[in-house]
C-alpha cells in the first residue's frame, strides 16, 4: 500500500496524495506553466496552473494596483516577489483594509515587468514600507468611489454611507462591492488626488496587526507552487553551462565537443558572445534533457585564455583593504555632522582603536538560479524565471538581445530563496543567449549547485578600523570609522551611488551602519570601495548588506569601548543614544530616533535578564542593538545572546536568543515573527558558520558538503517581542541579521574575557585566543 502523506486538501480535488501521486501532480503542474502569450504573464500563486483569476463581465480598477468585479472578488497587483515572505499577504491585506473588503474576497497577481509598474525591486527591506502610502491610498479610492456610487443610488450624502466586510451599507439599504461594479463605476483618481485622499485611523483597522489566512499557502504545502525551476514551455531544450575559470575576463579559445556527440539526446554545443559582458567566457551545451546537457557538458573540453583574477585570493583582497583605509585620502566621507576628528584625536587623554573583518559570504538558497527565455511569436523575447529586480535585469537582457524597451519580458515566479542573490538577474542573460543562438526557440538553463556557487554574487569580504577619542574624565568626544568591501551597487547600477560630504561617490548599502544613531562628538564615517575585489568577482548584496558586516564591527567596538572606560556596555550604549541633533529623527519614517534605539536597547536587556541571571560558568549573554537597514528606515533591534564556550574544543554554542523590533506598525504578525527569527538564525550562522575564502579569483567552498551554515540541531531559542506602535511600517526581512554577531561576539567576552574580531569566529579561533 502507497503511504499518505497527511496534506492540507489538494487544490485540485483529492483530500491526499500519495508520495507518487504528490511528484506526479508537480511535474504536471510544471507542464501547463509557461503561457505563450504575454496577456498571461501574470502569476497567481493561489491557484495550481498559476493562472490569474478573470473578471466575469465588468470589472473596476481605481488604481492600477487592482480591480473589483461583478462577483465581488478584489484582484490586487503585486510588483514584489514573493520567496516565503508572504509579501503578497501583507501588501494586499494593507489595501483591503482600507478598502473596507471581505479578506475572504482577496485574490493576488506577482505581475511581469511591464514599464507601468515602475520601479520593481524586492530587497532592502522595503517591500511593505514603500507600498504602505500608495496601496492604503489605492484602497481608499475604491472606497470612496464605491461609497459615492451606493449613496447616489439611494439618494443620500456619501458621508452617511458606510464600507464594510465587503458590503456598502447606509439609510438602511445595503449593497454589495460586486452589485456596485454591476451598475457601473467611473470613478478616476490623478495622482494628488490619491495623496489627498482621507485614510482611516489607526483604530478603525480591521485587518492590519491581526493574523489572517496567507493567501499563498495551500499551493505552497501541497507542492503545486510554481517556482522558476518548474517552468516549462512546449518543445523546449535544456543548457548546462561551461563555466569560465574567472568571472571577468576569461575568453574561450577552443571547444572540443567530439565526445558529447555519442550522448543520446545532445544537440550542440553554443558559445556565447554577450554584448551585456554579463557572461564572459561562457560555454553551453545543448540537450533535449537536462541529464543529457549536463553529461554532454562534462564531456565538452574547453580552453580558455585566463584573466588575472585566477591570481587573486582572500588575504590579497583584505591586504587590499588595509591599505586602502591607510591612505587617508580615499574613500567618500558621509554627512555625520562635525567630520573633522584629526584635532579632536590629537588633543584626546586617550583613545581606542580595533580592526574588524569579515570574510567572503555566499548565498546558497535552496533553489539554483536558472531561467527559461523563449521568443514569442510577436518577436518579444519571454524570461520566465524567480527574479528580485525585474528592472535592473531588464536592461541587461535588452543589451544582450539587441533590443530595445519593451522588447523583453519577464514573469516573475516563486523564489526558492533569494537573500539577495535573485537582485541579481544576472543568470536569465545566458538563457536568453542560448535561445537566440537557436532562433528564438524556447531553452532552460539551470545552474548546479556547484555553478550556483561559482557564479554567485557574494557578499565581500571586508575590513573595517575603528577609532574613538576620550577626554580626561573618560567621555567620549570623538569617533573614526573607515570601513571597505566590493561594493555591488558601484558594480551593478552605478546610478544609485550617493555623494559623500568631501564629493566622492559611495555605495550606501556598503555603508548603511556606519552612520550610527550614538551621539559621540566629531564623527567621521569613511566608505572605501575594494578595487580589488570588483574586478575579481562581483560582489553581492546578501541579506542585511552591509549592516550585516559593519554592525559586527560598531557594536562590537562599543562593548570593547564600554570595557575600556570600565562601564556595563548597556549603560554606556544608553548614554550615547541621545535623540537630539541629526540623532533626534524625523517624519514620518524615524519618528523618535534614537529615543527608540534605546528602548529597545533596554527592553531586550531586561527580557533576556541580562545582568541579574545567573548562569553557569564560561556562560553568558551578550548585547547588541543596531537599527536595521538605513537611516532612511529604521528598524530598530536590540538583541541579546546567551552563549556558552568550551575551552576545550573552543566550540561556541548559542543557548538562546532575544530579539527586540520596534518596526512602526506590525503589518502581518505571522510573517513578521517569522521573518525576524529566520533573520536571527540567519545572523547566527554567518556568525558562527558561514564563509569561505576566495581562491584563484573564485569561493573555495562550492557545494554543502564544505560551507556550511546553521544545521537545525545546533539552532537555539529565539524570542521574538515586537513594541506596539502606530508608526509607519519599516522593513522586517534583514534588521534581525544584524544584531546577531556582535551579541554572540560581546558573550563570548563576557564569558571567557578573549575578544574575537573576525567573522566566521571559528572554534580554531577561539582556542587560538584563549591560548594567547
Amino acid at each position: 500500500m502507497a503511504e499518505v502523506l497527511r496534506l492540507p486538501k489538494d487544490p485540485r480535488g483529492s483530500a491526499d496524495l500519495t508520495r507518487r501521486g504528490f511528484l506526479v501532480s508537480m511535474c504536471a503542474t510544471g507542464a501547463v506553466f509557461g503561457f505563450p502569450s504575454i496577456a498571461n504573464a501574470a502569476m497567481n500563486p493561489e491557484a495550481p496552473d498559476g493562472l490569474p483569476i478573470e473578471a466575469v463581465g465588468a470589472k473596476y480598477e481605481p488604481t492600477i494596483w487592482y480591480w473589483i468585479g461583478t462577483e465581488g472578488h478584489i484582484n490586487v497587483n503585486i510588483i514584489r516577489a514573493e520567496m516565503g515572505q508572504h509579501v503578497g499577504t501583507a501588501i494586499a491585506r494593507i489595501l483591503a483594509d482600507e478598502l473596507g473588503a471581505n479578506w475572504d474576497d482577496v485574490h493576488i497577481d506577482h505581475v511581469d515587468s511591464a514599464a507601468k509598474w515602475g520601479t520593481m525591486v524586492t530587497g532592502g527591506s522595503w517591500s511593505v514600507w514603500q507600498s504602505w502610502p500608495v496601496y492604503r491610498q489605492a484602497g481608499a479610492a475604491g472606497r470612496i468611489a464605491l461609497a459615492e456610487k451606493a449613496a447616489e443610488q439611494w439618494g443620500i450624502d456619501p458621508t452617511q454611507v458606510t464600507v464594510k466586510d465587503g458590503v456598502v451599507s447606509g439609510a438602511g439599504q445595503k449593497l454589495s462591492f460586486g452589485e456596485l461594479v454591476a451598475m457601473g463605476l467611473s470613478r478616476t483618481f490623478t495622482e494628488e488626488e490619491l495623496k489627498q485622499l482621507p485614510l482611516k485611523p489607526h483604530s478603525e483597522l480591521t485587518l492590519v496587526g491581526r493574523d489572517v489566512k496567507a493567501l499563498d499557502i495551500a499551493t505552497k504545502t501541497t507542492g503545486h507552487a510554481i517556482f522558476g525551476i518548474d517552468a516549462k514551455v512546449d518543445g523546449m531544450a535544456y543548457a548546462a553551462p561551461i563555466l569560465p575559470p574567472t568571472r571577468y575576463g576569461s575568453s574561450i579559445t577552443s571547444i572540443d565537443d567530439s565526445a558529447a556527440k555519442n550522448v543520446k539526446g545532445y544537440r550542440q554545443t553554443v558559445k556565447l558572445d554577450d554584448p551585456s559582458e554579463t557572461v564572459q567566457g561562457w560555454a553551453v551545451a545543448v540537450a533535449d534533457s537536462f541529464w543529457a546537457a549536463q553529461k554532454a557538458a562534462r564531456l565538452i573540453k574547453v580552453e580558455w585564455n585566463v584573466s588575472g583574477a585566477a591570481k587573486v585570493d582572500e588575504a590579497a583582497i583584505q591586504q587590499r583593504g588595509r591599505a586602502l583605509i591607510a591612505d587617508e585620502a580615499k574613500g567618500a566621507i558621509l554627512d555625520t555632522g562635525d567630520t573633522d576628528v584629526a584635532p579632536v584625536f590629537a588633543k584626546a587623554a586617550s583613545t581606542l582603536e580595533a580592526e574588524y573583518t569579515t570574510a567572503t559570504v555566499l548565498h546558497f538558497q535552496l533553489e539554483p538560479v536558472n531561467a527559461t527565455a523563449y521568443q514569442a511569436p510577436d518577436g518579444v523575447w519571454m524570461i520566465d524565471t524567480g527574479n528580485q529586480w525585474q528592472s535592473l535585469a531588464l536592461p541587461w537582457l535588452q543589451k544582450a538581445l539587441g533590443v530595445g524597451e519593451g522588447g523583453v519580458v519577464m514573469r516573475t515566479y516563486l523564489l526558492g530563496g533569494g537573500f539577495g542573490r535573485r537582485l541579481n538577474g544576472d543568470y536569465a542573460v545566458p538563457a536568453a543567449l542560448t535561445s537566440k543562438a537557436l532562433g528564438g526557440a524556447p531553452v532552460k538553463m539551470i545552474l548546479t549547485r556547484p555553478q550556483d556557487t561559482e557564479f554567485d554574487s557574494p557578499r565581500s569580504p571586508s575590513v573595517q578600523k575603528i577609532r574613538m577619542a576620550f577626554d580626561a574624565d573618560n567621555n567620549v568626544i570623538a569617533m573614526d570609522a573607515a570601513a571597505t568591501a566590493g561594493w555591488p551597487t558601484k558594480v551593478m547600477i552605478p546610478a544609485a551611488m550617493e555623494k559623500g560630504v568631501n564629493g566622492e561617490m559611495y555605495d550606501p548599502f556598503a555603508a548603511d551602519g556606519i552612520d550610527h544613531w550614538y551621539s559621540v562628538g566629531a564623527q567621521r564615517a569613511r566608505v572605501i570601495s575594494n578595487d580589488l575585489a570588483e574586478s575579481t568577482f562581483r560582489p553581492g548584496w546578501l541579506r542585511s548588506v552591509s549592516p550585516g558586516w559593519i554592525n559586527w564591527a560598531i557594536e562590537s567596538f562599543m562593548s570593547e569601548a564600554a570595557s575600556k572606560v570600565g562601564q556595563d556596555p548597556v549603560a554606556f550604549r544608553l548614554a550615547h543614544l541621545k535623540a537630539e541633533g541629526r540623532n533626534a529623527g524625523s517624519v514620518p519614517n524615524s519618528v523618535g530616533g534614537a529615543s527608540r534605539q534605546a528602548n529597545v536597547l533596554q527592553r531586550v536587556a531586561e527580557l533576556s535578564g541580562y545582568g541579574k541571571t545567573k548562569l553557569s560558568a564560561d556562560t553568558a549573554i551578550g548585547i547588541a542593538t543596531t537599527y536595521g537597514q538605513s537611516r532612511s528606515m529604521p528598524t530598530w533591534v536590540g538583541g541579546a545572546a546567551q552563549v556558552h564556550v568550551d575551552r576545550k574544543s573552543g566550540r561556541v554554542a548559542v543557548e538562546k536568543l532575544w530579539l527586540v523590533i520596534d518596526c512602526g506598525t506590525v503589518v502581518d504578525p505571522n510573517s513578521a515573527h517569522a521573518q525576524c527569527e529566520g533573520a536571527a538564525l540567519w545572523g547566527l550562522s554567518m556568525a558562527l558558520y558561514e564563509g569561505t575564502e576566495i581562491e584563484h579569483g573564485l569561493p573555495s567552498a562550492r557545494n554543502l558538503d564544505v560551507y556550511t551554515p546553521l544545521r537545525m540541531i545546533d539552532t537555539p531559542e529565539v524570542v521574538i517581542e515586537f513594541v506596539d506602535s502606530t508608526e509607519v511600517p519599516t522593513g522586517l526581512g534583514e534588521p534581525g541579521t544584524t544584531v546577531v554577531a556582535p551579541a554572540i561576539g560581546n558573550a563570548i567576552f563576557q564569558a571567557v574575557g578573549v575578544r574575537l574580531r573576525h567573522l566566521p569566529i571559528t572554534p580554531a579561533a577561539v582556542r587560538a585566543a584563549l591560548e594567547a
